[in-house]
């Protein structure tokens, strides 16, 4: 690797999109246990907008300038004493922080794992929050078959890898979404796509994935007797109320709501492989932004109605 200066996506105060720059800054030297990456792709993530708004602050606090970028899929350039090998092509996320949208990232091992052969890095990008979706109805709530499954945006980023795992766990899937997205619904597998704005009577659920955190009592109520629901996010505008609920109700032997945050470690990711190789998991990509565009990209998902993942490539 003959350069040491790579570019990097990063802002310097919190505000909309437009605080996002393209700059520059060293290689990062991996430290033992890490492998040095090439970044390929990258996707979009609604956690990295909230933080890049500021609506987080508590948590990111006031050092600037931060970066942006969670997950990557991309080429192994010096993988150290790892299993992996120069020339690997690989996905992973960084863990908890920020700042794979760049050229080069230092990795720890136990993070990524091999990609899929065959599957395009572009396309890859759309997938490693599916480890979220796998963590949710596996590990969580423990979903099985014959069970009825409700996933509150069924074609956002994690929402429509939950579609389709949960059809490949032999659920009864319902997935509601924008009446714009419902053909999408359809097309990932669900059994009923329903607009979430006139959701209607929607009967009762033994499970319920929730990407969307706010109004979580009015679906907590439609859990079965012995239902699990799980939330990936909460509600901005009212955070210690929302929290607090998912709280409250964590503790709850039956009926119980719960949230996580992924940080998931190669094991997790050789999973999804399997299904994805299995072709129960397809990706589906929205819209895909160069670099330079990383503003736009974040637009594009703040606009909401998405089909999938927002992708920047890096190339």
């Amino acid at each position: 690797m003959a350069s040491t200066s790579m570019r990097l996506v990063t802002f310097d105060r919190y505000g909309p999109p437009e605080v996002l720059s393209v700059t520059t800054g060293p290689v990062p030297r991996p430290r033992p246990g890490e492998v040095l990456v090439r970044v390929r792709a990258v996707s979009v993530n609604g956690g990295e907008l909230a933080v890049r708004a500021g609506r987080l602050r508590p948590f990111s606090g006031r050092q600037f300038p931060k970066r942006v970028g969670v997950d990557l899929v991309g080429e192994v350039v010096e993988p150290g004493t790892s299993r992996f090998a120069a020339g690997d092509l690989v996905w992973g996320l960084i863990g908890r922080r920020m700042g794979s949208a760049a050229d080069y990232v230092a990795v720890r091992a136990d993070r990524i794992d091999h990609l899929p052969a065959g599957l395009d890095v572009v396309e890859a990008a759309a997938l490693p929050v599916g480890t979220t979706a796998i963590t949710a109805l596996r590990d969580l709530a423990a979903l099985a078959p014959g069970e009825r499954l409700l996933v509150r945006g069924a074609t956002g980023g994690v929402g429509y890898v939950a579609v389709q795992l949960g059809k490949a766990m032999g659920a009864h899937v319902t997935g509601l979404a924008s009446a714009a997205n419902l053909d999408l619904v359809k097309e990932l597998g669900a059994d009923e796509a329903i607009d979430y704005r006139a959701p209607g009577q929607l009967g009762l659920f033994d499970v319920v994935l929730d990407t969307v955190g706010t109004g979580l009592p009015a679906f907590h109520r439609l859990l079965t007797p012995r239902g699990r629901m799980v939330t990936i996010a909460f509600d901005l505008d009212r955070p210690i109320r929302s929290v607090g609920y998912i709280a409250a109700n964590a503790i709850r032997r039956t009926r119980w709501v719960r949230g996580f945050s992924g940080n998931p470690t190669a094991a997790l990711f050789a999973e999804l492989g399997r299904w994805v190789t299995a072709g129960a998991i397809q990706p589906r990509v929205d819209r895909v932004f160069p670099m330079a565009e990383a503003a736009a990209a974040h637009r594009a998902l703040e606009q909401g109605g998405v089909r999938g993942k927002i992708v920047i490539e890096m190339s």
